[in-house]
């Protein structure tokens, strides 16, 4: 007979609640204000503080007391009490202070119920291995605090954790198909519009002094590419972004009206590749440069960028195309070619007058002039000092200390008053390959800034002026252009073999978590489901074979667990069977209850059936504890008696 939702909650069974309570919410201490996760620890604390004493729980008023300054709490921290954040904020709250109020067992299902749910919304913040590890353990501990509650003491945490597990293993096939045939859906995960792409990081859309040297900071992975043949050299590896030509005096911007279409002269063949995006909530996809091939939802702009029409807010696999050598816009427009050629009034006067003194010379010469200064006395550093209004002046005539982006926009102003028209464009520089699996890794520590100039005869040419102040940052990379010290991400300056060899082999795990799981988009899926003979599967096909597959492991594993049903005791059945007779005759029971207790307890509330049941109990105990075999005559005669 089940116990009812309303008794008392088993003692022994609370802790497995405190545990399925602390592993649910405990990584969301990573993503939560530290008031959250201290008013979190502090209540679930307390909970098990009275419980190990055994103290009396707190009454109502208290508890509506704490829901409502949390609310508050809440309601002050997020500006709103709906969303995302604020109701994973909230879902935290309300598990650990339905600790404080665990009387029964339908409290107890309660907790449970949170902890699921609470379970799904780590997938906001990350779906990693290690997250996908943590949340199916923590699967399995919720599953066996179920079992727990349902087996009573006698159920002993290594068969609750072992059932657990059974039933998990069994979960599995039913997981895989509904993974493969469940109907994909595009978007981020439960994304809202309020907070769908917070917490992006990435190259920005205009550039100003530091900006780029912060970003370099960031060890995060922006994209991997897997090229179809061997990996051009690093110093040919310029990812494409933003194309800034508005300057004013300190932020450099892109152009925001139309463009006319570009003209590319290919020269040497297009070399083929994958690219995998990390969301960063940007259209451009950092093609490498130039690009020749793109998808069909892809437009190539006027400054040779390639855009999507959405912006990547999620993970995203491009097949792309580009000529390493190549012939960019030999006749362009003249009013580009003026855009180009503007700079602020008044600003920056030394570095105007230098670049005007150069302009007899011709433009070779005077990219040659440019080149060389910088090549002279400068520094190559993340740690640039700050720079005032004509910051320009600065950087080329007192601090000469810079990163990539103080770099290129100096040499586009000098160029700009040379009368030769320059723009900068922001990008990724190099990547590290990864022999494991062959991509070449891109982080966030490669964002990088060049510049381009207008040749006449040659259209826009490539200019890096960093390559002249510190050649190894564009043919080894940044870690070794800069010294030891210099506030790079760890993941970048760690360099000995061993360290190197690990980041391999887990990046390249990471890699195919993200290929293979969390890649599986609706492409992927049509692909499959053609494979299986389903080219042109909708969602009623797809609901058909979802069915079909899910009723046959069902009656696989119907099938396996009838044969290897454990054989029942025929002393234990018949047993069983009085039982059920005395749920009939409104008498409650716990399962495991001793017959003779059993048996002297009915004598006493229920005088009328005593005689017929002790004599059920006498021949059960003789017949289960004796000679095997022997007394289960007058045991199914007992049991029929009792029955009448």
């Amino acid at each position: 007979m089940s116990t009812p939702a309303n008794a008392a909650l088993d003692r022994l069974a609370t802790p497995w609640l405190f545990a399925c309570a602390l592993a649910s919410a405990l990584p969301h201490v990573l993503h939560q204000p530290v008031w959250l996760s201290l008013l979190a620890g502090t209540l679930l604390g307390w909970a098990f503080w009275l419980w190990q004493h055994d103290r009396r729980l707190p009454g109502r008023w208290p508890l509506v007391i704490l829901v409502g300054a949390a609310c508050a709490g809440i309601l002050i921290e997020y500006r709103s009490l709906f969303g995302r954040d604020a109701g994973v904020a909230m879902l935290v709250v309300f598990v650990a202070m339905k600790l404080l109020e665990l009387r029964s067992r339908r409290d107890a299902m309660v907790v449970v119920t949170l902890a699921c749910f609470l379970l799904l919304t780590h997938f906001f913040h990350s779906q990693s291995i290690p997250t996908a590890l943590w949340l199916l353990a923590t699967v399995v501990l919720i599953t066996a605090t179920l079992v727990r509650l349902h087996g009573g003491p006698a159920c002993t945490p290594r068969i609750a954790l072992r059932h657990a597990a059974v039933l998990g293993a069994q979960a599995l096939p039913f997981m895989l198909v509904l993974y493969l045939l469940f109907p994909r859906i595009s978007g981020p995960l439960w994304g809202l519009p309020a907070d769908a792409h917070s917490g992006k990081t990435g190259l920005s859309d205009t550039m100003s002094p530091g900006s780029i040297a912060r970003l370099a900071q960031n060890g995060d992975i922006a994209f991997r590419v897997r090229f179809d043949g061997p990996a051009p050299p690093r110093q040919k590896l310029y990812w494409r972004g933003p194309v800034l030509e508005h300057f004013d005096g300190t932020t450099w911007r892109p152009f925001e009206g139309r463009r006319p279409a570009e003209t590319l002269e290919i020269i040497s063949p297009p070399i083929r590749y994958q690219s995998t995006l990390e969301a960063h909530d940007q259209r451009w996809l950092l093609a490498l440069d130039a690009p020749t091939a793109l998808p069909d939802d892809v437009r190539l702009n006027g400054t040779l960028t390639a855009s999507s029409r959405k912006p990547v807010s999620e993970r995203r696999r491009v097949s792309l195309a580009a000529s390493l050598d190549y012939r960019f816009n030999r006749d362009e427009d003249p009013a580009i070619l003026r855009r180009n050629l503007a700079l602020p009034p008044g600003r920056n006067p030394q570095a105007v007058a230098l670049a005007a003194g150069w302009r007899n010379a011709g433009r070779e010469a005077i990219l040659g002039k440019a080149l060389a200064l910088f090549a002279s006395d400068f520094t190559y550093t993340l740690q640039p000092p700050l720079l005032g209004d004509n910051g320009i002046d600065q950087f080329l005539f007192q601090t000469r200390r810079g990163f990539c982006e103080h770099f290129a926009a100096a040499f586009v102003v000098l160029m700009r008053a040379a009368d030769i028209p320059a723009r900068v464009v922001g990008g990724y520089q190099g990547g590290e390959f990864n022999p494991l699996d062959d991509h070449v890794v891109v982080r966030q520590s490669d964002a990088h800034a060049w510049a381009e100039v207008w040749l006449p005869g040659r259209g826009w040419v490539r200019v890096d002026p960093t390559a002249s102040v510190s050649p190894s940052r564009i043919e080894a990379g940044i870690a070794d252009a800069l010294p030891f010290g210099e506030p790079l991400p760890g993941v970048v300056q760690w360099r000995a073999d061993w360290i190197r060899t690990l980041r391999f082999r887990w990046e390249a795990l990471n890699n195919a978590w993200n290929q293979q799981v969390l890649g599986y988009d609706p492409e992927r899926q049509r692909q499959l489901l053609a494979r299986l003979g389903l080219p042109d599967a909708d969602w009623r096909s797809l609901a058909i074979a979802l069915g079909l597959a899910c009723g046959i492991l069902a009656a696989g594993l119907l099938a396996w667990a009838t044969i290897h049903r454990p054989r029942c005791d025929p002393a234990l059945a018949l047993w069983h069977k009085a039982l059920r007779q005395l749920a009939r005759s409104q008498v409650d029971y716990a399962p495991w209850e001793p017959p003779l207790a059993l048996a002297e307890r009915l004598g006493q509330q229920r005088p009328e059936l005593a005689d017929a049941f002790q004599a059920v109990v006498n021949a059960y105990i003789a017949a289960r504890y004796g000679k095997p075999g022997s007394n289960l005559e007058t045991l199914r005669d007992a049991v029929a008696r009792f029955q009448r």
